[in-house]
């Protein structure tokens, strides 16, 4: 055993390859995957999903998040991805719009009913509007209108309305199945 450690070693030297310690960081599960981040701990999330993970449906929606885009899951609880510093998510769990479908690939019921309903526009702020919806259905079942528009989302291509019917048709569990 001592020889062949040797022997690693020896190679190990003669290549330039020099172990190192593992590096102090912050980890983070997003959609169920742990991951490290060992840059800079103020980096927003939105970021870090974007530009390291390349989990690109979070959209950027302003510096304050104000419009909905870049909502994820934070330990259930949607949050603004822009505005959460990599630092306050040491040890959570964050889910985008690409960990709510199930791993066997079927789709979110929401995400269903947002096809079914015909809720997508251009887009753009259909993963925020996923990421609200679920968080919405977490803590009120069986939403009405006024506390669907209490969503922070915005979407400018006028899709609200079948928003709203997707959204209810998740609650009614009103989904078509594939």
């Amino acid at each position: 055993m001592a020889r062949v450690q040797a022997q690693v070693l020896s190679t190990a030297q003669e290549s330039g390859v020099v172990a190192e310690k593992i590096r102090d960081g912050i980890d983070l599960e997003v959609n169920g995957e742990r991951f490290r981040h060992t840059g800079d701990p103020q980096m927003p999330l939105l970021w870090y999903l974007r530009d390291v993970l390349r989990l690109t449906g979070t959209k950027y929606g302003g510096e304050a998040g104000e419009n909905g885009a870049d909502l994820v899951l934070v330990d259930g609880k949607a949050v603004s991805a822009i505005t959460q510093p990599l630092a306050k998510l040491a040890g959570k769990a964050v889910t985008t719009v690409e960990g709510l479908a199930a791993n066997d690939g079927s789709l979110h019921p929401l995400q269903q009913a947002f096809i079914d309903e015909d809720a997508i526009g251009c887009g753009y702020c259909t993963p925020g509007w996923l990421i609200a919806g679920v968080d919405l259905l977490r803590r009120k079942p069986q939403p009405d209108d006024g506390d669907i528009d209490q969503l922070p989302n915005l979407c400018r291509c006028g899709c609200q309305t079948r928003v709203r019917r997707a959204i209810k048709r998740a609650a009614a569990g009103k989904v078509a199945r594939a």
